[in-house]
């Protein structure tokens, strides 16, 4: 796609994050139709509110989010508070001046793929649209879309295993699949494991079950409400309270010294490359994106 003003401005201005937008409608479309890949358009205000800049700060910066935009999508730019094409693409499109952001997912003709919708401001539910948008379009989603959709669930559920070492449970737990996050911590002066996880691909017992065939852990700690999920007799430390997060230099440990130390990771990412990186290299880069691989050589 061809270099934009927005691109080669000396500064990318921050409501627009870190995607590589093409500033011309027509031109996307063309795009569109001669490569099969969807459009996904971002109505924006630049210069905009704070709510705008974080928007660009924290989800159109995310680093498997924006790969995921230039690989599948067409991405275009109109500021929604500009003349010009700007301003005739928000009347062909029917979007108010001054908005907040919206991104609609538009086929090669400019047809809505899936009904417009206003206030999605986070990571998991775009990526959730990006994912309707791929199907409406006869496209497969990838792998990389759904780990996003999952990593950002609201029905994430939390759970701490005490072992001796958090540094070794970060590394094995985050190795267990379904689990998205790890921290290393203290409840009641004892080292944890902090383990976000998806019901939706772990269950809680099998959770616990696998964090015992990995020698991992000695005692669980779960909110109220999930002491219950547990079989009778599984060993249960009592509820997760009085947990405080380990210091900065405690966290992540086999990932500290390694060269994917120096990339702006995702939680998600962080965790699973420090539970591979020193056991699996190769296994570790699969969760980076095509660019935080380019950066490490």
């Amino acid at each position: 796609m061809t270099v934009t003003a927005c691109q080669a401005a000396d500064k990318v201005p921050e409501e627009v994050g870190a995607v590589r937008w093409g500033r011309d409608m027509n031109e996307a479309l063309r795009l569109s139709a001669s490569s099969g890949r969807p459009i996904f358009a971002l109505f924006q205000e630049v210069p905009g509110c704070a709510g705008c800049k974080q928007f660009g700060r924290e989800v159109l910066s995310h680093p498997g989010l924006v790969a995921a935009v230039h690989e599948h999508f067409i991405p275009v730019l109109i500021h929604n508070n500009a003349g010009g094409k700007d301003a005739a693409a928000l009347q062909r499109f029917g979007e108010p001046a001054w908005n907040f952001q919206v991104v609609r997912f538009l086929d090669a003709k400019g047809a809505d793929l899936i009904p417009r919708r206003d206030r999605v401001w986070e990571t998991g539910p775009l990526a959730q649209r990006m994912a309707e948008a791929l199907k409406a379009a006869g496209k497969p989603v990838p792998e990389a879309v759904q780990d996003l959709v999952a990593g950002r669930s609201d029905e994430a559920k939390l759970a701490a295993f005490a072992m001796d070492c958090f540094w070794t449970g970060e590394m094995k737990l985050g190795q267990i699949d379904g689990v998205l996050t790890t921290e290393a911590g203290f409840i009641q002066g004892q080292e944890v494991t902090l383990v976000r996880y998806d019901p939706g691909l772990i269950s809680l017992p099998r959770l616990v079950a696998d964090a015992a065939r990995v020698e991992c852990a000695h005692a669980i700690f779960l909110p109220e409400a999930d002491l219950a999920a547990l079989e009778p007799g599984r060993l249960k430390a009592g509820r997760l309270a009085g947990y405080t997060a380990a210091p900065v230099s405690d966290q992540k440990k086999q990932l500290q010294g390694t060269a994917a130390a120096r990339l702006n990771l995702t939680p998600e990412q962080a965790t699973k490359v420090n539970a591979w990186v020193r056991v699996d290299a190769a296994k570790a880069m699969n969760y980076l994106t095509p660019e935080q691989r380019a950066a490490l050589r």
